[in-house]
C-alpha cells in the first residue's frame, strides 16, 4: 500500500472495478482505482445509439414510442452527435467517478494507463502537495509520464478542504474527457446535500489536439477561413470551434441555421422541496468561459476554488477553465422541472447548453421555465466577470472577482515585514503572430523529470536571446526563497492581450491583493485601453510594447506599497482571471518547496507556451521515495 514505484501490470486483471471505493470520516487512509483508456460516444456494447427526445435508442429502433430507451448511465453520450467521436474516459466514464475524502486523509490512487500510444500523468487540482510535491502531476516536472500499460500508485495528504478536481495535465488529454471532481470534506456532519456540476466546452467534428493544430496552422469552414468569436467588451477569443456545452459528459447539438437541437439527454439534478443543496460547479473546459444561471432560483455563492467567501447572492455566475465555485441552491419553488442555463460569453453565437433541476414529484419531461429578464426595476448581478461592465440596456451589473470578500474565517494574508519579500511582474500574452508565452518567454518542457532529476534537460533562458520586445524558447522558472512573502502581478497587456487568461497556480493558493481593469466606454462597454497603473516599458507606443519587464508606472508602489490593496479578508484562489488590458496582485508565503507550474488554464495557451516553474527553493525538497521512476533524453 505504501509504494510509490512504477508498478507494471498490477491493476491489468482488476477490469470489474468500475466505481472507487467509498471512504468514510473514520478512515485514515483512502484507496482508490483509476482505469483510463480510450472510448467511444454514442455507442453501447457495440451498438450505435441516437437521440430522441431527452432519450437514446439503438440504431435499428425505427418506432421510439413503442420501444425501450438505452439506458443513457451505459453510454458516453457527449452532445449526442450520431456519429462516434473518440473520447478518453476513467473507468469507463466521462467525466472520471468523483472522489470523495474527508480533510487529512492519506489518498492513494492506483493510476493505470490504458492508452494505446500516449503517456499520462494526472494533475490533483487544487492540492498543495505539501510534503509530496512530487505527487502533482505535471509531466517532466514533477515526474515522468506513465507509459502505455503502467501503472503509477499517487499518495498524498487531502488538503486543502472543498472543490477540487482531478485531470490528465498532458497534451490535450484532459479535454478528451480524462478528468473527475476531487471533494475534500471538513470532518464533519453536512447538513446540505450537495450535486457535483463539471462543465466542459466540447467539438464533435475535431478532438482537442486536431483543433489545436488547425488554430495554430489554420482553420477554415471549407474553403472560408474562420473568424475569432468576440466578448460583449470587443475582445477577441481563439479560434477553436465550438459545437456544445456539456455538463456533467451531456449536452446536446444545436444547429446554427435553425436554432433546433438534436434532443440529446441531459444531466438532470433531483431535490427535494424545501431543502437546500450545495452544487459544486467545476470549469472542466478548454477555452471558453460560462456563465451559469437557475431558472427562477437565486444563487448564493459560498466558495471559491475550495476557499470559503462571504456569501453573496447573484443572478448568475462567471466560471472559466480551471476554476471551481460552490453555490446553495433553495429548493424554495414549486414542485416542478427548472432550466440549469449555462451560455458562453460569445456574443452573436447560440452557444450554450442545458441541465434539468427536476423536484421530487414532477412530471419527468423537460422544463419549460424561462431565463429571469433583467430590467430596470430588477437588474441582474453577475459574479467574477472578466470585464467592468454591460452596456446600460442589459440591466445588468458585474461584480469582479476583485470585489468579492472571503470568509471571516479565512487566515488573513501575509504582511510585508520590509526583508522577507519579493515581487515579480509576469506579463501572460500572445504577442503578434508569436506563440502563447509569459514575459515573452515560450515555455519549453524539460526532456526529465524536473523536480527529481534537477541536473538533466533544462533548457535555460539566455538573456541575451529573451530580453524586451522579443520572444524566446527556454524552460522559464523564477526562483522564489523559502520563507519570504512572494507578490505577483499578473499582467495582461502590451500587444500580447486581447482576451482574458485564467491563470492556475500549483502548490499553493493566493490571496486576490487587487485587481486592476481597462478603461471601457461607458455606453458600449467596449474596451478603449489599458490600465495605466503598470508602465510596460518596451517600445514607447504600449500597444506595441511586449510588456516582458514590466513595472509600476509610480515607483513608489514597489516593495508592498501598492494602494488599495485589499488586507480586510481578501478572498483565496488558485485559478484566476486576468483581465484583458488588466492586471491582478496576488500574494502568498512561499512554505512549500517544490517545483511549481503556473500557466494559463485554456489548454491551447498552456501546451503553446503560456506557462513557468516557480522554483520554490529546490534544495529543500524532501527526497523523493526509494525507486521513485526516473526518464532520459535519449540523445
Amino acid at each position: 500500500m505504501a509504494s510509490w514505484l512504477i508498478i507494471f501490470g498490477l491493476v491489468a486483471s482488476m477490469d470489474t472495478i468500475a466505481l472507487c471505493n467509498v471512504c468514510t470520516m473514520m478512515d485514515t487512509v483512502c484507496e482508490f482505482f483509476l482505469e483510463v483508456d480510450h472510448r467511444l460516444t454514442m455507442m453501447r456494447n457495440g451498438d450505435l445509439v441516437y437521440p430522441k427526445d431527452g432519450k437514446i435508442y439503438k440504431y435499428d429502433v425505427t418506432d421510439t414510442s413503442n420501444a425501450i430507451p438505452v439506458n443513457v448511465e451505459d453510454v458516453i453520450t457527449a452532445d449526442g452527435w450520431e456519429n462516434p467521436r473518440l473520447t478518453g474516459a476513467v473507468n469507463g466514464k466521462m467525466p472520471g467517478p468523483p472522489i470523495i475524502v474527508y480533510e487529512g486523509q492519506i489518498v492513494i490512487v492506483h493510476v493505470t494507463n490504458k492508452l494505446i500510444n500516449e503517456g499520462l500523468t494526472i494533475h490533483w487540482h487544487g492540492l498543495f502537495q505539501k510534503g509530496t510535491p512530487w505527487m502533482d502531476g505535471v509531466p517532466f516536472v514533477t515526474q515522468c509520464p506513465i507509459l502505455p500499460g503502467q501503472t503509477f500508485t499517487y499518495r498524498f495528504r487531502a488538503e486543502p478542504k472543498g472543490t477540487h478536481w482531478y485531470h490528465s495535465h498532458l497534451g490535450t488529454q484532459r479535454t478528451i474527457g480524462i478528468f473527475g471532481a476531487l471533494i475534500i470534506r471538513e470532518r464533519k456532519y453536512h447538513k446540505e446535500d450537495e450535486h457535483i456540476m463539471s462543465i466542459t466546452d466540447y467539438n464533435h467534428d475535431m478532438d482537442p489536439l486536431l483543433s489545436y493544430i488547425k488554430d495554430k496552422y489554420g482553420l477554415y469552414q471549407g474553403r472560408t477561413p474562420l473568424t475569432p468569436s468576440k466578448s460583449i467588451d470587443g475582445t477577441e477569443f481563439d479560434k477553436i470551434q465550438f459545437h456544445s456545452g456539456l455538463i456533467n459528459g451531456r449536452g446536446r447539438f444545436y444547429d446554427p441555421e435553425t436554432g433546433n437541437h438534436n434532443g440529446a439527454p441531459l444531466e438532470v439534478f433531483n431535490v427535494y422541496q424545501g431543502r437546500s443543496y450545495r452544487f459544486r460547479v467545476i470549469g472542466a473546459g478548454s477555452m471558453l468561459a460560462f456563465r451559469i444561471s437557475v431558472d427562477h432560483h437565486s444563487i448564493l455563492l459560498v466558495a471559491s476554488d475550495g476557499h470559503d467567501l462571504e456569501a453573496v447572492k447573484v443572478e448568475s455566475f462567471i466560471i472559466n477553465p480551471g476554476e471551481s465555485f460552490d453555490f446553495i441552491l433553495v429548493a424554495n419553488q414549486a414542485v416542478s422541472n427548472y432550466w440549469i442555463r449555462a451560455h458562453t460569453l460569445e456574443i452573436d453565437k447560440n452557444h450554450r447548453t442545458e441541465a434539468i433541476l427536476r423536484y421530487h414529484g414532477a412530471p419527468i419531461v423537460e422544463p419549460t421555465t424561462s431565463r429571469m429578464t433583467c430590467s430596470a426595476s430588477s437588474r441582474c448581478l453577475v459574479a467574477n466577470c472578466p470585464y467592468l461592465l454591460y452596456p446600460p440596456s442589459h440591466y445588468t451589473d458585474c461584480l469582479t472577482f476583485n470585489d468579492l470578500r472571503g470568509a471571516p474565517w479565512n487566515k488573513p494574508p501575509p504582511r510585508f515585514d520590509g526583508i522577507y519579500f519579493e515581487e515579480h511582474f509576469l506579463n501572460f500574452g500572445i504577442p503578434g503572430k508569436n506563440p502563447a508565452s509569459v514575459n515573452g518567454k515560450v515555455f519549453k518542457s524539460p526532456t526529465v523529470s524536473a523536480l527529481t532529476q534537477p541536473t538533466e534537460g533544462i533548457f535555460s533562458c539566455d538573456e541575451a536571446t529573451c530580453g524586451e520586445d522579443r520572444v524566446c524558447t527556454c524552460t522559464h522558472s523564477i526562483d522564489i526563497t523559502y520563507g519570504n512573502v512572494v507578490q505577483l502581478v499578473f499582467t495582461n497587456m502590451g500587444l500580447g492581450k486581447g482576451q482574458p487568461h485564467p491563470i492556475h497556480l500549483h502548490g499553493h493558493s493566493f490571496y486576490v491583493m487587487k485587481m486592476g481593469y481597462g478603461r471601457y466606454d461607458n455606453l458600449t462597454a467596449k474596451f478603449i485601453g489599458e490600465n495605466l497603473d503598470v508602465n510596460c516599458r518596451g517600445n514607447i507606443n504600449r500597444d506595441e510594447s511586449y510588456c516582458n519587464k514590466a513595472t509600476w508606472s509610480d515607483l513608489s508602489w514597489l516593495h508592498g506599497n501598492v494602494p488599495g490593496l485589499k488586507f480586510e479578508r481578501p478572498p483565496l484562489k488558485d485559478t484566476l482571471i486576468v483581465p484583458s488590458g488588466g492586471y491582478a496582485v496576488v500574494r502568498f508565503r512561499a512554505d512549500n518547496p517544490g517545483l511549481w507550474l503556473m500557466h494559463c488554464h485554456m489548454e491551447v495557451h498552456h501546451i503553446e507556451g503560456m506557462s513557468l516553474i516557480l522554483n520554490e527553493s529546490l534544495p529543500l525538497v524532501p527526497t523523493p521515495p526509494y525507486g521513485f521512476p526516473v526518464c532520459r533524453n535519449f540523445s
